[in-house]
């Protein structure tokens, strides 16, 4: 209780605001409009990387309270001209009505979700249908290497960083929620391998 609730917040904040982590941020979230709904804020990382004059609102939802506390702490810095809204709750059954966002951004939060393949369907149905999922997410390698050491150590990852899965495939979670990708790019970052395989990009409702 005491590591979930005070300690692996700030070390999650501190991991995921790495340098490698910002760039895919700032190469994905920018594109991001009109009313967005962000699933799985946390702690507010992906705030600061919006463009401010396309931006109408932001709706953030994440079952985890206590890294919501650090992203309300953050909105008093960052001076942000659109409202952002924090709900404490789970993407697997969220009660907005249906095609209620414009956009839809995640980064790196595919592969905490339980119930992922839900928790995307959701996402298909409150995205209108001309709308846009923007991502960012690390995980399964390429490699068949790798991969084999992901699958090993994910058990005893998962504990240690709050459900973290390293092996998701999140292309073909994506488009096996139906979507299909305008944008789709993959790649390591700098990092160990078996943490550092990364898919980022838009995707539209097929």
């Amino acid at each position: 209780m005491i590591y979930s609730k005070y300690i692996l917040p700030k070390l999650l904040d501190l991991m995921c605001s790495l340098d490698g982590f910002s760039k895919k941020r700032q190469q994905i979230f920018p594109k991001a409009k009109g009313k967005i709904l962000e699933v799985g804020i946390g702690s507010g990382l992906n705030l600061e990387h919006y463009n401010h004059s396309n931006v109408e609102s932001v709706v953030g939802i994440d079952p985890a309270e206590p890294s919501i506390k650090i992203a309300k702490q953050k909105i008093n810095m960052l001076s942000l001209p659109f409202p952002v809204e924090f709900i404490v709750g789970s993407a697997e059954s969220m009660s907005f009505n249906d095609s209620a966002f414009d956009s839809v951004v995640v980064g790196y939060s595919l592969c905490t979700i339980p119930d992922v393949e839900r928790a995307l369907s959701e996402i298909s149905r409150v995205l209108k249908d001309d709308g846009r999922l923007y991502f960012v997410e690390h995980g399964l390698s390429p490699e068949e290497s790798i991969q084999k050491w992901q699958h090993r150590i994910a058990p005893y990852w998962k504990k240690i960083a709050g459900g973290c899965n390293l092996n998701r495939n999140t292309e073909d979670l994506i488009r096996n929620a139906g979507f299909s990708f305008e944008e789709l790019k993959k790649k390591y970052i700098k990092g160990p391998k078996i943490a550092s395989f990364h898919y980022y990009g838009v995707a539209k409702k097929s």
